[in-house]
């Protein structure tokens, strides 16, 4: 399988170590959604809220959704070294193609 993606974000390691994690985003997808709806002030996933009592039952999702972290995404994410990442010079925009693969293996 063979997909095209956009990179929409490039993080380093919370804990120190040299690694940068990379996000990406379908290209598809992000023109479709953007087409369809407009886009709110206060971000994609932010949470409309009709009463008081709304608000409390739906806070810890939101909490759950800003706090998610690397690890919680709706876009493919991976792991590189820091080496790897220099070697690619890869920056936000740029276009990439991820392609999986699945190895048969006889004999283990």
């Amino acid at each position: 399988m063979k997909k095209e993606f956009i990179v929409s974000r490039i993080e380093a390691t919370q804990d120190g170590s040299p690694y940068i994690y990379l996000s990406f985003s379908d290209p598809s997808s992000t023109s479709e959604n953007r087409q369809r709806s407009p886009q709110s002030p206060f971000g994609a996933h932010a949470f409309a809220f009709t009463s008081p009592e709304d608000m409390m039952k739906n806070l810890p999702k939101a909490f759950s959704n800003m706090m998610g972290g690397v690890g919680i995404s709706e876009s493919p994410t991976i792991k590189l070294s820091m080496r790897e990442y220099e070697d690619m010079s890869l920056k936000v925009g740029d276009r990439v193609t991820l392609e999986i693969k699945k190895v048969d293996t006889v004999g283990i």
